[in-house]
């Protein structure tokens, strides 16, 4: 098999490439809107764009990869399901760890007695009274369940216990945080698979997608999906571990550029619809992040590319700064469809803005749209209120939110249904502000314009417009981008540095640092900062942003030929790798244990306990490559054996972490 179609499935665009692997050439690319209420069409138009430019047959084609900036973006939107979390050994002092409190945000959580001690050991028996409560008082008001115990990648066993009871009871996905992470540190794990548990729906609609138009195209290979790493796992096992597709594009889009561009250092700037993802690429290879991924500000315990992502893209939603009197503009987190290209499919919505410049009093909610994605209808665990409004935009498509949402009260119940991923937002973009001075034109360029004229009468934190004209006001939208691209440069390159996080974006010295003219001739100090490498650019908008962005930071540029679908080629060239752990302590003299993923087993010899452990690692990672969708598996082995020297001929055993790296090749 040497014949693969990548694809990378986007905010805005879904991407595809033809390469041969066994050649190293690029044979074909295809790129097509993604469509959000129905995956399978933008999947589909990329894949056909493809096969059209192949000479070939589709059954040819030896296997299909995709990598998805979905989970990504979820992550950094805030959207998902909802979900009922399971703290078994906690108490809710462990809510104020890893940032948990603000992950769970409104979503139930459960405290459960139970849970294992540092050595495997019960710490308490498992409350399963509780269990079939927490059950009970969630019944049809969650999407899915996450478990953490306390330990559990020591003993799993209650974390186990409680996942059979709530599948039994209920049938809907469950997530337990040892089949994520074999590391300590219970809230971060808690927080991991919370994440995984709301990503659920999202990746299995996105395989769902894909298969379904595989299989009308007469694709009949296997569907393998993009890890964080940049590695390979089988779709069907996919379906369970989505928070693993965290930074599933990102790090396609980083095997990707080392593929196009023959670049051994240099930093990965890949601007998309909702993010952009910064990563430092040395040797000709991304550098890993094993302590877990930096996902929109979560610390994820997901082993994926060193990855920086933040909430900046083509895509972004752009609202007016509303306090000072400053003419400016804030950019994102949150992802919104350009009113350039919902009027490419809603030519209506342009006499909706045209009749909402008509009004004298600019309204907040002015250039404001939303559309439903609830194929399957109103869940029925909304509130009452949101139900309301839910049915309304449901009936009304697209529905401007002044039409829907009169009050603020409707206004907040708008922002929870978009949180939840049951809403899309229409409104300005950095993609209309292209429109708007001619730099791109593939859109609806009038709504554009109408968008920017009510965006630029809105009024700052004194009472005036945020600029005199739609131009002007597509000017500093498209500064404040590239300003803050460069600074997301710098962060990412100081953080690399051992700087810290955020260094260049959160010190008020540095944040005007890329900011063009604004009197910075009448100022008294002159402050720089120097990038020690390259930039490669990559993205379908990296030609028309980034050489912006590269002058203002004096730094040398390359975007590659494929740079739009580079994430696609990354997916394409993927293989299959699969890393576990497995620890052994000694809890008492002459007793060493070796913490399973069935269980800890006591032995009496720390030699016989050290080759248990390496077995069974190299077995759980042949046997999870095997499942991720590999036919040919290599087993390499890492250890960290903690030993003190007592005397001349004895050492105390503290802790031994046995590491299994499997890697292959997709069958």
């Amino acid at each position: 098999m040497t014949l693969v179609i990548g694809l990378d499935t986007g905010g805005t665009f879904t991407d595809a490439a033809l390469l041969d692997t066994a050649a190293g050439t690029v044979l074909a690319t295809g790129k097509a809107l993604t469509t959000r209420h129905d995956l399978s069409i933008g999947v589909g138009g990329a894949i056909q764009r493809v096969l059209d430019n192949f000479d070939g047959k589709a059954t040819d084609i030896g296997l299909v990869s995709l990598s998805t900036t979905l989970a990504t973006n979820a992550v950094v939107e805030g959207v998902g399901g909802r979900v009922g979390l399971m703290m078994i050994g906690f108490d809710d002092a462990a809510l104020e760890r890893a940032d948990l409190a603000r992950a769970l945000g409104q979503d139930p959580v459960f405290f459960i007695k139970g849970g294992h001690s540092p050595d495997g050991g019960p710490q308490a028996p498992l409350d399963q009274a509780a269990i079939r409560a927490a059950i009970a008082a969630t019944e049809g008001e969650v999407s899915a369940f996450a478990i953490a115990g306390h330990f559990a990648t020591r003993n799993p066993e209650h974390e186990v216990k409680a996942r059979d009871m709530i599948r039994e009871a209920t049938g809907l996905p469950v997530t337990c945080s040892h089949e994520l992470s074999s590391a300590l540190g219970g809230p971060r794990r808690a927080l991991t698979a919370l994440l995984n548990a709301r990503l659920i729906n999202l990746l299995d609609r996105l395989i769902a997608a894909t298969e379904s138009i595989m299989s009308a195209q007469g694709l009949s290979c296997q569907l393998m999906v993009v890890k964080g790493d940049g590695s390979l796992l089988q779709g069907d096992y996919a379906r369970s571990r989505p928070v693993e597709t965290v930074l599933s594009g990102p790090a396609a889009s980083l095997a990707g550029a080392a593929f196009l561009a023959g670049t051994a250092t240099a930093m990965i700037a890949d601007i998309g619809g909702t993010t952009t993802d910064i990563a430092l690429l040395r040797n000709g290879a991304p550098m890993l992040k094993p302590d877990g991924a930096l996902v929109g500000g979560w610390q994820t315990m997901v082993e994926a590319a060193d990855i920086r992502t933040c909430g900046l893209g083509g895509d972004s939603e752009v609202r007016p700064l509303s306090r000072g009197s400053a003419d400016g503009v804030t950019l994102g987190p949150r992802r919104a469809v350009p009113l350039s290209l919902l009027a490419m499919q809603w030519p209506e919505v342009k006499a909706k803005l045209a009749e909402q410049l008509a009004v004298a009093v600019p309204m907040a909610t002015d250039g404001r749209f939303v559309m439903p994605l609830m194929p399957d209808g109103v869940p029925h665990w909304l509130t009452r209120s949101e139900a309301r409004l839910a049915e309304k935009a449901i009936a009304m498509v697209p529905s401007s939110v002044a039409d829907i949402a009169g009050t603020q009260l409707a206004l907040g119940a708008v922002d929870r249904l978009i949180g939840r991923g049951l809403l899309t937002l229409a409104a300005f973009t950095p993609t209309d502000a292209l429109h708007v001075t001619g730099d791109f034109a593939e859109f609806d360029a009038e709504a554009a314009q109408l968008g920017a004229a009510l965006m630029a009468r809105q009024k700052n934190g004194v009472g005036n417009p945020m600029a005199a004209t739609p131009e002007e006001l597509a000017r500093i939208t498209l500064a404040e981008l590239h300003r803050r691209t460069g600074l997301a440069l710098m962060d990412a390159a100081l953080a690399h540095d051992g700087a810290g996080e955020g260094q260049a974006s959160a010190n008020p010295l540095l944040t005007d640092l890329y900011r063009d003219g604004d009197g910075k001739d009448d100022q008294l100090v002159s402050i720089s900062l120097d990038l020690g490498v390259g930039v490669v650019g990559l993205g379908a908008s990296a030609a028309t942003h980034y050489p912006h962005v590269a002058r203002r930071m004096g730094v040398e540029l390359t975007v590659p030929e494929h740079a739009n679908v580079a994430g696609a080629v990354g997916a394409a060239a993927g293989s299959v790798r699969q890393r576990v752990m497995i620890s052994v302590t000694q809890p008492s003299e002459g007793r060493f244990r070796v913490h399973l993923a069935d269980g800890p087993k006591d032995l009496p010899d720390m030699d016989e306990a050290l080759d248990i452990a390496r077995q069974a690692a190299s077995d759980l990672a042949r046997d999870r490559a095997l499942q991720a969708g590999a036919a040919r598996v290599t087993i390499s082995l890492e250890e960290d054996i903690k030993l003190v020297p007592l005397s001349a001929d004895h050492d105390l055993f503290v802790e031994a972490l046995i590491h299994a790296i499997a890697d292959g090749h997709a069958s």
